[in-house]
């Protein structure tokens, strides 16, 4: 920004649009003076550097305000977790699954997980089958985002909702 472009030249561009060319930098900050602005390097890799006749204080409360506005526009995604085992009877993957379809469709994302105790990690394929057999109780309310998987001592099931 101002004095701190080395380039000798610059191709330099007007805040209201005007281009003024390829011009040395001294001639830049000069006229950005006249105007009251500062002289700020856009593109420094270009060949010669890019740069523009701009307020920027005034630049930098608008990028400011765009980023708030980004972030007041955010969803915010909850990730709610259900826990089953290997062992677990028909009741009990009932009971869980009542609750993760609550959670499905009050818009929470459901992280369906086996955790896997002892000697029960040499067969991770009965915790994906368990999430198997959770899967058709919750379709209905959601979408699978990955098939069942092995991380560290669970098997982890992603289940988002359904889009409306």
């Amino acid at each position: 920004m101002n004095d701190d472009i080395t380039a000798r030249e610059v191709r330099c561009m007007g805040d209201d649009g005007t281009n003024y060319g390829i011009i040395s930098t001294t001639d830049a900050l000069s006229t950005a003076d006249e105007l009251g602005l500062d002289l700020v390097l856009i593109a420094p890799d270009g060949k010669p550097p890019v740069a523009k006749i701009m307020d920027y204080s005034k630049f930098k409360y608008q990028q400011e305000k765009k980023k708030k506005e980004a972030r007041k526009n955010q969803k915010v995604i909850v990730l709610k977790e259900v826990k089953f085992s290997v062992k677990i009877a028909d009741n009990d993957i009932n009971y869980k699954v009542k609750h993760a379809i609550e959670f499905l469709q009050k818009g929470y994302h459901v992280k369906c997980r086996v955790f896997l105790k002892g000697r029960e990690m040499a067969h991770p394929e009965a915790g994906a089958a368990v999430l198997e057999r959770v899967w058709p109780m919750l379709e209905e309310y959601g979408e699978r985002d990955a098939l069942p998987k092995l991380e560290g001592r669970f098997v982890n099931m992603m289940v988002l909702p359904k889009k409306d």
